[in-house]
């Protein structure tokens, strides 16, 4: 089966974010809140907030930008580039010296989705995954 090919108008609107970022030496920490894709220009705004809790501490306040192009590429709030999100799911990746990011899209279960970050190096090493389900739709 062949999952269908993702636009930039099947993000829009806003979703439930449940995420898990566990560390290769076993700290957790989850994230809870909502994310939403509203339109801008030729592309998106993506905004998330929420609550963070990291093992042992209280939890606290979250919150992520992201610009999206309406041919799904990512950009961060200062206009470097990210990375691009495969239309049908599947792999990427993003080097930020010097750990290396390698996402996974996963549509199969569309309108819901996870997207799972493996973050290697030596700053960084953790794998966060995200799962996003629908609260309401701009359009669809």
């Amino acid at each position: 089966m062949t999952t269908a090919a993702r636009r930039l108008s099947d993000f829009l609107g806003t979703w439930s974010l449940d995420r898990q970022i566990v560390q290769s030496v076993g700290q957790t920490a989850r994230f809870i809140g909502q994310a939403s894709w509203t339109p801008q220009g030729d592309g998106a705004l993506y905004s998330e907030t929420g609550q963070l809790t990291l093992t042992g501490q209280p939890p606290m306040q979250a919150e992520r930008r992201y610009r999206w192009g309406a041919d799904l590429s990512v950009w961060f709030e200062d206009g470097r580039f990210f990375h691009q999100v495969p239309p049908q799911g599947g792999q990427t990746g993003h080097w930020c010296d010097p750990d290396q990011y390698e996402v996974a899209y996963g549509f199969d279960d569309w309108p819901r989705f996870r997207v799972t970050w493996q973050v290697r190096g030596p700053r960084k090493d953790y794998t966060m995954t995200s799962l996003y389900s629908p609260l309401s739709q701009a359009t669809r």
